[in-house]
């Protein structure tokens, strides 16, 4: 069973979802609730069914974090029945629900009065360096509930599940943003330390003169880094500004910890820019290279172009099937003939090398 499909009744097709869309969702028991301290920081999961009736049992907002807990529900956008569940239980502003149909999926984050709306890119979790395999993360959070949603499986969401449920401490649903916006970092620390790895290979080639086929692998990770960058490059820059504003139930240490964790991406995306750059420069080098062979080629081609050019032309009239043929009737006329035509073949050659030797 995929992570994916672990609440999925056995003979549906949901596109990895329950019935009601739900891929996976946590409980997080507040510690005035748990006797034991340390069993507080463990999340519960729960089916949507049990989300429900915490959402009925949980509906004021201003309600107590100590006592109602935090609930996170990850849904597949992609199941019919996932927007018309969520309308029906979660409490969420109808800019969330606008934004799922806005075909707009730039990075953005916005305050809607007490809730939070984000709309960030990630790397799909079947990732193989192409440019298309990056996809659009949904999110929504207030004091007590937060939603993430997706139509493709992604790697940075699917890390923070696996955190969480190996017992990675939880404050707030702030917090579980910013441990979010950690994974991707991370997520994208890893891709640039492979793309870095690939394109040392291909300048250790390009330095040996063997080119190959590394040269499309260039052009391949230059349209990756262009469109990550242009993808997530607004996402710190609309977080701080989030953050000089932030709603009132988020604590100062978790918009400490949101700031944290965006200088922390940021410092990813200047090196992404920085790699990026480098493949800009061993780009114009392999077509430095390339031309350089061409040029080569084209001048190997006109020395037997013009060494070939005397033979010819005498060739041609000395074929011709007409009277008054020179050297028609001489003995040695045709040893005549082909000393002459060594002789232009040298001048001709001596002509072109000394125009190569004088335009270099």
């Amino acid at each position: 069973m995929t992570i994916d499909s672990q609440h999925a009744l056995p003979g549906e097709n949901l596109y990895g979802s329950d019935p009601a869309g739900l891929i996976w969702g946590f409980q997080f028991a507040a510690p005035a609730v748990l006797a034991d301290a340390q069993a507080s920081l463990q999340a519960r999961p729960v089916s949507s069914t049990q989300a429900q009736q915490w959402l009925a049992d949980h509906p004021d907002e201003a309600e107590d974090t100590a006592e109602a807990g935090l609930l996170w529900l990850h849904v597949n956008l992609a199941n019919n029945a996932t927007e018309r569940w969520l309308r029906d239980h979660a409490d969420l502003p109808e800019a969330f629900f606008e934004s799922l149909h806005g075909g707009l999926n730039s990075t953005r984050v916005e305050r809607v009065e007490q809730a939070l709306l984000a709309v960030v890119n990630d790397l799909q979790f079947d990732f193989f360096f192409e440019p298309t395999d990056t996809a659009t993360l949904w999110i929504c959070l207030n004091r007590r509930l937060l939603v993430t949603g997706r139509r493709k499986p992604l790697r940075s969401i699917d890390q923070l599940r696996v955190a969480v449920r190996d017992g990675e401490p939880v404050r707030s649903t702030a917090d579980l943003l910013a441990q979010l916006l950690r994974h991707q970092a991370d997520m994208l620390v890893d891709l640039v330390r492979r793309a870095t790895l690939q394109i040392d290979d291909v300048e250790d080639r390009l330095l040996a003169g063997r080119l190959n086929h590394k040269r499309s692998r260039l052009g391949a990770m230059r349209r990756l880094l262009v469109r990550l960058q242009r993808l997530l490059l607004p996402e710190p820059a609309a977080l701080f500004r989030l953050l000089q504003h932030p709603p009132v139930w988020m604590a100062d240490l978790d918009v400490q910890d949101l700031r944290d964790a965006t200088e922390e991406f940021s410092v990813v995306l200047r090196d992404m820019v920085s790699l990026q750059e480098r493949v800009k420069l061993l780009q114009e080098e392999v077509a430095a290279q390339i031309n350089e062979q061409t040029n080569r080629s084209l001048f190997v081609l006109t020395i037997v172009t013009v060494l070939a050019l005397p033979i010819n032309i005498i060739a041609g009239l000395l074929g011709m099937n007409v009277g008054g043929i020179p050297l028609a009737n001489h003995p040695h006329g045709f040893f005549v003939v082909v000393s002459i035509v060594i002789a232009f073949t040298i001048v001709a050659g001596w002509l072109t090398f000394r125009r190569r030797d004088d335009g270099g």
